[in-house]
């Protein structure tokens, strides 16, 4: 952890990467760089579906809130008349053929991800090899297939790409990896359909997203009540995200005192991971909680989000759908 925290010091404040970061960076663009060209030259084979294809990624490394959209793109098709269904890779499951989810799947054999969208009731496909994890949705009726992840993932060919953008980090100080937080150089955000901020201020260009909460839910029954109800309490707070402290200042913005608990994202939790010293409420994000319903206790919270964009957004999404489906 102590080289990740050194590295994420250089990547968004005023540390200094070491010394080895930069001709890693430079090594890791001239890799990227080759990669798409072969892609782009047809030397690597990037399989294109008979539906569109929309793919929801990053630039940058860490949670910047792509699944959250996901799921708002996914019920906002359904509201214009499509079928969607969403692939994954399944980071952090065992699965590698293609698989089609089942209604109540593993997490430690298809990925967290892949479960908490599953929850919501959206088609669900998973495997290494993408193309063929997409064709089973297909299969399975659907006509239009959301990627939650794989802007760098070339070999499903896509009609639309969206970009999600940390607008409280944004894109650190622009680098490539590991000298910053950038998968791909700044120029790529040009080649992308739709561009997305979440949370900050949005640039120009780009689309306000805002992920809304206020309510939490018990892993062990149906119990709810208002996130407003812990004003003022002290509570554990366990993220294994991307960006961990998004979830922690969110509940420092509501009022609650938070003793945070950070763990690597994906990471697959055991009961001993939560058995804290002071037995205080827990509270966690979705994504967490899919991982740790089988050892649950009565003081264990969910706090689920919603992501809210601009009708606009939507509406040029769809009018980028239509379009591929015309070619």
């Amino acid at each position: 952890m102590a080289l990740v925290d050194t590295l994420e010091s250089a990547w968004y404040g005023n540390g200094s990467a070491p010394w080895w970061a930069r001709p890693l960076a430079a090594l890791y663009g001239i890799t990227m760089r080759l990669r798409r060209g072969l892609y782009r030259h047809g030397w690597l084979r990037s399989t294109r579906l008979p539906v569109p294809v929309v793919v929801v990624g990053n630039v940058s490394v860490g949670g910047t809130g792509k699944t959250p959209l996901t799921i708002a793109v996914v019920e906002a098709l359904r509201a214009r008349g499509y079928r969607p269904g969403v692939v994954s890779r399944g980071h952090g499951g065992s699965q590698r053929e293609p698989l089609l989810l089942s209604e109540a799947p593993d997490p430690a054999q298809v990925g967290d991800e892949p479960c908490l969208i599953r929850a919501s009731g959206i088609p669900v496909a998973v495997g290494r090899d993408r193309p063929a994890a997409a064709r089973l949705l297909l299969d399975a009726g659907c006509n239009v297939v959301v990627a939650d992840d794989g802007l760098q993932h070339y070999a499903l060919a896509r009609d639309v790409e969206i970009c999600v953008i940390d607008g409280v980090r944004r894109l650190g100080n622009g680098r490539l990896l590991p000298a910053g937080p950038l998968r791909e150089p700044l120029s790529r955000l040009q080649r992308v359909d739709l561009r997305v901020c979440n949370g900050g201020v949005a640039a120009t260009g780009e689309y306000p997203m805002q992920l809304r909460g206020g309510e939490v839910l018990a892993l062990a029954d149906a119990r709810r009540q208002p996130l407003v109800s812990f004003v003022g309490q002290r509570v554990h707070a366990v993220a294994a995200i991307g960006n961990p402290q998004r979830f922690f200042d969110s509940l420092h913005a509501a009022g609650i005192e938070v003793i945070e608990h950070a763990f690597a994202d994906h990471h697959r939790f055991a009961a001993a991971d939560l058995a804290f010293a002071e037995d205080l409420p827990v509270l966690m994000t979705d994504k967490d909680a899919v991982k740790c319903r089988q050892f649950t206790q009565p003081h264990w919270w969910r706090v689920p989000v919603q992501a809210e964009l601009p009708s606009a957004f939507f509406d040029a999404l769809d009018q980028r759908i239509e379009a591929s489906n015309r070619h």
